[in-house]
């Protein structure tokens, strides 16, 4: 007989770096007595263990993510090394008022790891999907954003933030690459040299992007570190200074940060993301790639247009 399973159960048995986050989070805990985990019910059934071995370090703050927050704040105050998790609508757009006061305006560091992503959760509705997240969170000052490609990436990620005293945002989805292209740095990696302009892939799409790139010759680099924002290897594998980027959230979110770093060089870019316009036919994640453009066939047409061909 099938044993029946919520739908956020489902949903982590299918999310590999979700899975993964719980692994190594669980690991932080026992392995470091400064690391503090904050959760609103979402995950929270992967923590039964340290939940119950470590209550003053593990806290289920229940569907209260204001007060997640403001706990992580308190925490991170005492000392300690705090990691929030919930569903990235109701990280960081629910709780945004308690990040900037909480957070930012009290000069302390925190660790925020969504899942859910810009539509992952998409057939449960608008109030479920966040495809803002890094805009927003690109308001504040001091932020580390990170969005891994897959579980590997994920745990890099993680490991990289326990060990560091500053403010992070990592960015779960189901959405993956086969391949691990980044294993902590905090530059961009060249997946493809070319001589007819620069295309960034962030995160989760590289693979996509690569096969749409294919027939053009364009370099292609990986940026799963998207704040801060590498303008150094950008410029030095700059060729002809059209800049095409693929990025798995609102299209336009990091269009500033490329214009200011070729802000002495005339120059063309093509964001390609998430459209503003809301998706109001909630279908599945990959009915939401092709309606924004963002599936193979979508992202080759666009980019063939941009670089005339």
């Amino acid at each position: 007989m099938n044993k029946v399973l919520t739908w956020d159960q489902r949903f982590a048995e299918i999310n590999a770096m979700r899975q993964r986050f719980a692994a190594v989070m669980s690991d932080l805990i026992r392995d470091n007595n400064n690391v503090a985990l904050i959760l609103a019910d979402i995950t929270a059934e992967r923590f039964t263990d340290v939940l119950n071995d470590f209550p003053g370090r593990v806290i289920n703050a229940g569907i209260r993510e204001q007060l997640m927050i403001d706990i992580t704040g308190g925490l991170a105050l005492s000392g300690m090394r705090p990691f929030a998790h919930t569903f990235a609508s109701f990280l960081i757009e629910r709780p945004f008022e308690q990040i900037k006061i909480a957070l930012n305006h009290q000069n302390i560091g925190a660790v925020l790891v969504s899942a859910g992503a810009s539509y992952d959760l998409s057939v449960d509705g608008r109030t479920h999907q966040s495809p803002a997240d890094v805009a927003l969170l690109n308001t504040l000052a001091d932020w580390k954003i990170i969005v891994p490609g897959n579980a590997e990436e994920a745990e890099y990620a993680l490991r990289m933030a326990a060990n560091d005293t500053g403010l992070y945002y990592i960015r779960l989805s189901t959405e993956t690459n086969e391949k691990t292209y980044w294993s902590g740095e905090n530059s961009f990696t060249i997946l493809r040299p070319g001589h007819q302009g620069t295309v960034i892939a962030v995160g989760p799409v590289a693979e996509r992007v690569l096969a749409a790139t294919e027939d053009l010759d364009v370099t292609v680099l990986y940026a799963p570190v998207i704040t801060p924002f590498d303008s150094i290897t950008l410029r030095n594998t700059l060729s002809v200074p059209n800049i095409a980027i693929i990025e798995p959230y609102l299209e336009g979110t990091t269009t500033y940060a490329i214009a200011e770093a070729l802000s002495d060089i005339p120059h063309r870019i093509l964001s390609i993301g998430v459209k503003r316009q809301e998706l109001r036919q909630f279908g599945t994640p990959e009915e939401h790639i092709k309606a924004h453009g963002l599936d193979i066939q979508g992202l080759r047409e666009r980019l063939s247009e941009f670089y005339g061909r």
